[in-house]
């Protein structure tokens, strides 16, 4: 229904409304995921699970639908069912890997072949798990894929005066504990493990809100998160987040 709405709206040209759009950004996110499964109870299953952690899950119910959106989008973890409905999970592997995506990705399937395991895993998979497996056991494999990943293995992550706890998702400036909104600490997390590249509004929109950021018409609201966020740095750590003018921002200390 989501999508649907979307496509009319870009379609037609739609502007939203100041009061619309809010009704959006509300959610708070903390990874992008991808769920390829086309077990469509299994996916929601794992989607209202891992929604629950405040990550953004976006779907893909068949091969075609991975394949496109794994070659538009990046995300931070994958969860792959090897055997889709009208293809290969391999292959959308084989297609991830060729296009030098950065993604984590767990492989799972009703298969408990030993020559499929070693295949995804040669093929670059990060972890495999055979179905039926409890969720709490996927969510835990999905955060060790993610700290090793992103974090070299660590939970807590240190930028000269700023440290972040990525278990107890709080931030300090100066060894000092800082007030942060979900939305305000996801965003100097995804600002910190990106370090020296320019991040554009439209970039830190979809990682943030996932496919609810194509409903807005423009992406203020992107500047008073990131405004307020320079506040509670104070000066101290608010001197690394750069305004790349006609670009975006950039998190350095050059």
């Amino acid at each position: 229904m989501l999508r649907a709405i979307q496509r009319i709206i870009r379609n037609q040209n739609f502007k939203l409304t100041l009061e619309l759009r809010c009704k959006f950004v509300f959610y708070i996110f903390l990874m992008k995921l991808l769920i390829a499964e086309d077990e469509i109870s299994l996916q929601q299953s794992i989607v209202t699970y891992l929604e629950k952690d405040g990550n953004v899950c976006e779907c893909a119910s068949n091969y075609e639908e991975a394949i496109y959106k794994v070659s538009l989008y990046d995300y931070d973890l994958i969860i792959l069912d090897i055997n889709l409905v009208t293809g290969s999970g391999l292959e959308v592997l084989k297609q991830l890997k060729k296009e030098k995506k950065k993604a984590g990705v767990i492989i799972i399937s009703a298969n408990n072949s030993l020559s499929d395991k070693l295949e995804g895993l040669d093929l670059g998979a990060d972890d495999y798990i055979t179905k039926p497996f409890h969720l709490a056991e996927l969510n835990s494999r999905i955060k060790a894929v993610l700290r090793r990943g992103k974090f070299g293995g660590d939970e807590s992550i240190v930028f000269n005066e700023i440290r972040i706890d990525t278990r107890a998702k709080s931030a300090y400036i100066m060894d000092r504990p800082m007030t942060l909104t979900r939305k305000e600490y996801d965003l100097l997390l995804f600002f910190v493990t990106n370090k020296n590249r320019v991040l554009s509004k439209e970039i830190i929109a979809e990682h943030l809100w996932g496919d609810n950021s194509d409903l807005a018409d423009n992406f203020d609201f992107i500047y008073v998160h990131i405004n307020n966020l320079r506040k509670k740095l104070t000066s101290e750590g608010a001197k690394y987040i750069k305004t790349a003018y006609g670009s975006g921002y950039k998190f350095t200390e050059e």
